[in-house]
């Protein structure tokens, strides 16, 4: 490791950690990047089941920020320095084509969230950067208004001109995200909001999930019961897993549920057919009953719901799964078109940071300058990506709060 003061010292090798170091790098600054991990990036390699949501491509960018709730109002103007745009063609530019899918989720046409990992590495190798690993932080060291160096558990100090602090939440803990930075802005005297698992999946307490597992649906509508009383919908894409559920759309509505189970029983309410009315349903029914009468109800329902799904649904409809079409009464048809708009589960618990894509809570915004990423009480500390208390949706909307934010903290703390 080289010895002197850096330019600018990051510390957090993860995807705010490394666009931040890359982009000082690249307007000619000496920096260092400081990594807890042997390697970097390990929570961005896991994203998105490995494939990595680069971005999401909304063109709008009223729109794009409304997906921040509260915290959007705060980042028009990192946002006008560097948007979704900007991310897509950084990495088009340096050699990965990207390509858009449902709801505009921007993935790298590789499927393989190593592609990002390579262009951010060679960014940041192109720049110069030196890569200090295996180095967690102990400290952050003040003297008056200003930071002077980072103390490392290993007894090492490494002073700079300016810091970059980018140590992600509390999500995937296994990934190198347990808090530190929390603790550290603690320590120097910033307010931080509570800190809580966000976009979680959702375990149940119904049993038969199990034989569900690993069944997907592109459109279920959800719908939030507490006490009877409608909480919230959403529409998309939810997935089975052994213990409860996951995907896009229960991910997007884990706070919500999380917040409510404070108040009590959470109840989950799955139309399983939202583009169909229940007469609609019970038609549709009626048709595949009749076209192949003799044939046994287990074998005809793979067109309306996912074959793994059928012989549930009959178990809780009370129907014997070898009852042939032509035997299927008036009521027991009745019953099975209900389950198909109203099929009922009741939520057990989150699961948890350790399953957990982002983390709500984090450092006060108005704590922050977010024209420069800079924080109001040290001005040469600068903080990014997860530590911030922002919430997001599923869809790419972290990854691009990591890209924006790391890149105007790197511009910042060149200039500053």
């Amino acid at each position: 490791m080289k010895t002197g003061i850096w330019d600018v010292a990051v510390i957090g090798g993860g995807p705010a950690g490394m666009m931040a170091t890359g982009r000082a790098a690249e307007l000619g600054a000496k920096v260092v990047l400081i990594e807890k991990n042997t390697t970097l990036g390990k929570k961005l390699l896991i994203t998105g089941g490995g494939r990595c949501n680069v971005t999401n491509a909304e063109p709008d960018t009223r729109k794009l920020l409304a997906k921040f709730k509260r915290g959007g109002k705060f980042l028009p103007s990192p946002f006008s320095q560097w948007n979704n745009a900007n991310a897509v063609n950084f990495f088009n530019k340096r050699g990965m084509p990207t390509k858009v899918e449902a709801e505009q989720r921007v993935f790298p046409v590789s499927d393989s969230a190593r592609s990002v990992w390579d262009v951010l590495v060679r960014y940041m190798k192109d720049g110069g950067v030196t890569v200090v690993s295996n180095s967690p932080v102990t400290r952050l060291e003040k003297d008056s208004e200003r930071i002077t160096r980072v103390i490392l558990k290993n007894g090492r100090e490494i002073r700079a001109k300016n810091f970059i602090l980018a140590t992600g939440g509390l999500s995937r803990p296994e990934t190198g995200s347990t808090g530190d930075g929390f603790a550290i802005l603690k320590t120097l005297g910033h307010k931080v909001n509570d800190t809580n698992a966000a976009l979680v999946p959702v375990a149940l307490k119904e049993s038969w999930v199990k034989r569900a597992a690993g069944v997907s649906m592109t459109n279920v509508k959800i719908t939030i019961y507490q006490n009877e009383k409608k909480q919230e919908s959403r529409e998309g894409k939810i997935l089975f897993t052994h213990v409860g559920l996951s995907g896009p759309a229960i991910l997007n509505m884990s706070r919500d549920i999380g917040e409510l189970l404070q108040y009590g029983e959470v109840t989950l309410e799955l139309d399983l057919l939202p583009d169909m009315g229940p007469e609609k349903v019970n038609a549709r029914l009626q048709e595949v009953l009749k076209t192949d009468i003799n044939k046994k109800v287990k074998n005809v329902l793979g067109s309306l719901v996912p074959p793994a799904l059928v012989a549930v649904l009959l178990e809780l409809a009370d129907i014997k799964s070898d009852t042939p079409c032509h035997s299927v009464t008036r009521l027991e048809r009745l019953t099975l078109a209900h389950l198909l708009k109203h099929l009922r589960v009741t939520v057990k618990s989150l699961l948890g940071l350790d399953k957990a894509i982002i983390t709500s809570g984090g450092i006060a915004l108005e704590e922050i300058d977010f024209k420069t990423m800079r924080s109001l009480k040290y001005p040469n500390l600068y903080i990014v990506g997860d530590l911030l208390d922002i919430d997001r949706p599923s869809g790419g909307y972290s990854l691009q709060l990591c890209w924006t934010t790391g890149f105007v903290a790197g511009s910042s703390a060149y200039q500053g």
